[in-house]
């Protein structure tokens, strides 16, 4: 999370033993501390700050093997933080470059999203803001080679294309292109710039006047994209709105505040933070927000983590919307953020995080807990598929602003349940999905019929006129027979309409990005559904 760096002396301690860690390994004169008998060193009583230290020079000095430092360092590090608590870490300069790029809300490249299709890469999309649209590279294009580096064949991988079409700001790379309609391949010269990572997947305004956003992070730039969003649906007449948060798993503080003041008025609050050595730090909306009347629902699920419980508690408990899905992770607790000398990084839990009401969002961890299991046994538990199999905490009792109940014990827990839908499901349905096959066939589908489809103008005209024959269904199989899948006639006709569904919208986000796929996902998505119907006053049981 984004929350405020703290000052060097907050973390002096663990900071002087981390130098040391490092530090000390260069070898050193271990002096008085040590001595030689029988053969072995003996470690005269160390402090606990140097006792890693004098271990880890001992090993570099006389283990038998050659052991890789730094690898070794790291390690002893990672397992040091890991005892604490679940979120407590050292991330690596590597690493940490790695997780900056999503929240940080651009990355240096030609900005494509890309598929590997039958070992050659296709341009799916090209990125809106980035510099591949810019000199019109289109949907479908197949990149041949960057450079003097081969893109095709069998082999090629994910991150042999990101190492070569990737780079600093202002370089430029040599992209050989064929494209669809000519017989000889191309090349263009991209000059890498800034590729925006987008935070709003998708903003659609429906028929009756609903708006639809659906956010998969808490990045820098998520607050401002998502006003751009929702101010341009409520041009186009949005009357209420759905925040879809399901499978986000958060990201900066900041970004979650500044959204929730958005709906909230002035002075309640949106969260607060207490620790040990962390005073109550309590954190309220101020007078700007934009929407703090347009009817709300939030959606969640267990996927639905950290920033995103932060709005969701806010919205339940100032009863500013009605929270529908299932119930969010559990990740509460506030890391410090501390860079070290060699740009790696330690973010040490020092704080936990509160709903206004005063309920913990941090699910439990610790002594006997299978923390990281825990999303399979509350499916194993059947909490998925009905609401009597959730363990709610009943000893941990609180209030709403006007008085409703909620229950503490880790995560939100949603004001109307709906369950996961196991109806239209089947093993042949999970395979075409997780193997790949049923997005890499969407994709043949939308590429081989992009100017006929494109020529129907918008998603929407497609939702509205595109049909899934019998004939295309046939062909998926026989696409997913070539993949080694299994077909069981009995679970083919069980998911026909999930497999018809899905497809469609997989050709749609091939030619219209998310806003085709979520577009036609949402005729038939439940918990969404269940909100639609609580906001237009329709309950249906």
């Amino acid at each position: 999370m984004g929350a405020p760096r703290p000052t060097i002396s907050a973390f002096y301690p663990l900071a002087l033993a981390l130098t040391l860690v490092a530090g000390l390994f260069i070898g050193r004169d271990m002096g008085g501390s040590s001595s030689m008998s029988g053969g072995m060193f003996r470690i005269h009583q160390p402090s606990a700050a140097t006792k890693i230290s004098e271990v880890l020079d001992l090993i570099d000095r006389q283990y038998v093997d050659t052991v890789e430092k730094k690898a070794l360092v790291d390690e002893v590090l990672q397992d040091l933080l890991q005892r604490l608590d679940p979120h407590s870490y050292y991330i690596t300069a590597e690493e940490l470059r790695a997780a900056q790029e999503p929240l940080e809300g651009s990355f240096d490249g030609i900005g494509v999203e890309f598929a590997i299709q039958r070992d050659t890469v296709v341009v799916i999309t090209p990125v809106e803001g980035g510099p591949s649209e810019a000199l019109g590279i289109r949907a479908g294009d197949r990149i041949l080679k960057a450079d003097s580096t081969t893109l095709a064949g069998v082999g090629v991988r994910n991150e042999d294309v990101m190492k070569n079409l990737r780079g600093p700001k202002g370089s430029t790379v040599h992209v050989t292109l064929l494209r669809g309609g000519r017989k000889e391949p191309f090349e263009v010269s991209i000059t890498r710039g800034k590729v925006p990572i987008n935070s709003v997947a998708a903003a659609i305004l429906t028929s009756d006047g609903t708006g639809y956003i659906k956010l998969v992070r808490f990045a820098k730039n998520t607050h401002q994209e998502f006003l751009t969003a929702a101010d341009d649906l409520r041009a186009q007449g949005m009357q209420r709105l759905v925040l879809d948060l399901r499978g986000n798993g958060g990201g900066f503080l900041n970004s979650a505040i500044e959204l929730a003041d958005e709906f909230l008025p002035r002075e309640r609050t949106i969260v607060y933070t207490q620790g040990r050595n962390s005073p109550r730090r309590d954190i309220t909306a101020s007078s700007s927000g934009s929407y703090e009347d347009i009817p709300l629902a939030v959606l969640i699920d267990e996927g639905s983590a950290s920033a995103s419980e932060i709005i969701a508690g806010a919205v339940q408990d100032n009863d500013r919307g009605l929270i529908v899905g299932r119930r969010s992770f559990g990740e509460g607790l506030v890391q410090e953020h501390v860079d070290l000398p060699d740009e790696s990084a330690v973010r040490l839990t020092t704080a936990r995080y509160y709903t206004p009401s005063g309920r913990s969002i941090q699910r439990p961890y610790g002594h006997g807990i299978d923390y990281e299991q825990d999303l399979e046994a509350r499916y194993e538990h059947g909490e998925f598929l009905s609401l009597d199999s959730v363990r709610i905490d009943s000893s941990q009792v609180f209030s709403t602003l006007k008085g409703r109940k909620v229950f503490g014990g880790g995560g939100i827990m949603p004001d109307i349940f709906v369950p996961t839908d196991t109806a239209e499901g089947s093993n042949y349905l999970t395979e075409l999905f997780f193997s790949g096959a049923l997005n890499s066939f969407a994709f043949e589908v939308a590429d081989r019929e992009r100017d006929r489809l494109s020529a129907l103008g918008s998603e929407l005209a497609f939702t509205r006129s595109y049909q899934v024959s019998t004939s295309l269904l046939q062909e998926l199989e026989r696409h997913a027979t070539e993949q080694g899948i299994t077909i069981d006639p009995k679970d083919a006709a069980r998911s026909e309409r999930q497999i018809r569904l899905r497809l469609k919208a997989g050709i749609a986000r091939n030619i219209w990005g998310n806003a085709g796929f979520y577009r036609i996902m949402l005729d038939t998505d439940s918990i969404y559904l269940k909100a639609l119907d609580q906001l237009l006053g329709t309950p249906r049981s």
